[in-house]
């Protein structure tokens, strides 16, 4: 299991400080820490839907980010914030986003 950011605080800091990049479904922030890990922050709005709706949709991008991990690069911060149209989104569709996201990034491992 990959490690959460929880406090606001570092929610805060990453939005500020680092570089972001957003495709149709998601917004993903990333900053660099210099850690020999990346944590993780997932964020959907009540404007997206229920608590249902929401928990599914972090339910997907946790799911892509598990999946995916040993393909990204250690050290980061990573905010991931889903955007309305993420709603009726696939499990694929979702990963494809994430995936995407990444590569702008540059921290995928090549």
């Amino acid at each position: 299991m990959f490690e959460s950011i929880k406090k606001n605080s570092n929610f805060l800091k990453v939005y500020r400080q680092g570089k972001s990049y957003a495709n149709k479904y998601l917004v993903m922030y990333v900053l660099e820490t210099g850690m020999d890990k990346n944590r993780y922050g997932i964020t959907v709005s009540k404007k997206v839907g229920n608590s249902v709706v929401r928990h599914r949709i972090t339910r997907l991008i946790r799911e892509s980010i598990r999946l995916n991990e040993t393909n990204l690069e250690k050290g980061y911060d990573i905010v991931i914030v889903a955007r309305n149209t993420a709603k009726d989104r696939k499990y694929l569709e979702i990963e494809s986003a994430v995936l995407h996201l990444s590569k702008l990034h540059h921290i995928m491992v090549r």
